[in-house]
């Protein structure tokens, strides 16, 4: 059957619209069957007037927790194994494919292409909620602590703040996730660490809540809590018919877990089968990230079996590294009451300030050991190394509170 098509002008006139309306829509790509010819777009004859956005929101049914959960649902599909881009394709809605524009320049390192996605997402809630989870972990691969703040503000006048149930839930899912990378312990929300997913709409993945998990288990030490809850996340995965951010990201922290408890053998397999599924599409942020904590087992397994991966995998990891040491830094001496316990933020004042060791230990009736002891438990969880980078933390932190 032949179709017949009309101008742009014709449906202007048809639809009693202005001439932009019309071009408007077809920008959005809202106008099903219309085809570009050159710069000209022809129309179907049978196309209706697509409704208009601003009275849909007035329509019942249209609060922001159920946009949400429709957005979450609508980009949760997994991308196709042969070609993840083809994802683009295949869905129509401008907004829906920013989202998967938004996860992909991530995998791939493009942060800064991550962050535009994040910006065009400004006027839409439930867009800007959905992409704030890839943009605030953007904002601190680029070391960008504004961007990181701006984001962090717009989070929290969601998460806990009587706002309706799931928007609440997906802003403190995307602060969550800071916690865990900024290695907060304190900081994490005690849903996270009791593995209570109650709050989230059905649509939200389960296995990328559990990644979070388990990333927050192997940073304190627990192993093999953490191996238990990827490996059993990952039978959620095996469900999925594609590639999925999560699938990757439990593979590799699986891996992680393996390497802590000495299994080099099987933190080696996992890393590899992470690597077959994300590198033949250009996805090294994944292993870029931690390159640090596996001490040389990234770079063994690159050259074993991805070569020409891992110049790009190393120099992603030089560049992220700095930043992340940047953001660190500055995350630190804004939250450090918060990173340490309050008898840790006091031994650490006491130290910064040059007061012996002996004294210190007596006053805490402890042993000089002991307190060492503590002292580079303290150094690990603000990544530094010693005494006068401690000092720039705490003293600087009283004297900023003191002004």
């Amino acid at each position: 059957m032949r179709v017949e098509y009309i101008t742009v002008i014709e449906a202007s006139e048809r639809w009693g619209v202005s001439l932009r309306q019309v071009q408007r829509l077809l920008a959005a790509q809202r106008i099903p069957g219309a085809k570009k010819y050159g710069r000209s777009w022809m129309i179907p004859d049978d196309a209706e007037k697509p409704a208009d956005p601003r009275k849909e929101k007035k329509l019942p049914g249209q609060s922001l927790s159920s946009k949400l959960a429709h957005l979450i649902e609508a980009t949760s599909a997994p991308m196709p194994n042969d070609n993840p881009d083809d994802i683009l394709n295949s869905v129509k809605e401008e907004k829906l494919r920013l989202q998967y524009e938004c996860e992909l320049a991530y995998l791939r390192g493009d942060f800064a292409h991550t962050m535009r996605c994040y910006e065009k997402t400004e006027g839409d809630e439930a867009a800007k909620l959905r992409a704030s989870l890839a943009a605030v972990a953007a904002a601190i691969s680029l070391g960008d602590y504004p961007a990181y703040l701006e984001i962090e503000a717009y989070l929290k006048g969601f998460a806990g703040a009587g706002r309706d149930r799931y928007s609440s839930a997906i802003a403190e899912l995307a602060l969550a996730s800071v916690a865990v990378c900024a290695v907060a312990p304190k900081m994490v929300p005690g849903w996270l660490v009791e593995g209570d997913f109650s709050a989230f709409p059905a649509q939200v993945q389960l296995p990328y809540l559990h990644y979070l998990r388990a990333r927050y288990f192997v940073y304190i030490g627990k192993f093999e809590v953490a191996l238990t809850i990827a490996q059993t996340a990952l039978t959620f995965c095996a469900q999925e018919r594609g590639i999925t951010l999560s699938e990757i990201y439990l593979r590799v922290v699986g891996a992680l877990a393996c390497h802590r408890l000495g299994r080099e053998h099987e933190a080696a397999r996992r890393l590899l089968e992470a690597m077959r599924i994300a590198l033949p599409h250009g996805f090294i942020t994944p292993f870029a990230e931690p390159v640090s904590d596996f001490g040389g087992l990234v770079e063994k397994c690159l050259e074993e079996e991805f070569p020409h991966c891992s110049n790009a995998v190393i120099e992603q990891w030089k560049c992220t590294v700095k930043n992340w040491i940047t953001f660190h830094n500055h995350f630190t001496r804004d939250n450090i009451t918060l990173i340490l316990s309050l008898r840790e933020s006091h031994l650490a004042q006491l130290v910064a300030s040059h007061v012996p060791y002996a004294k210190i230990a007596k006053q805490f009736n402890i042993s000089v050991g002991r307190l060492k002891n503590i002292m580079l438990e303290i150094y690990e969880k603000l990544c530094i190394s010693g005494r006068d980078e401690l000092a720039q933390y705490v003293l600087m932190k009283s004297k900023g509170a003191e002004l």
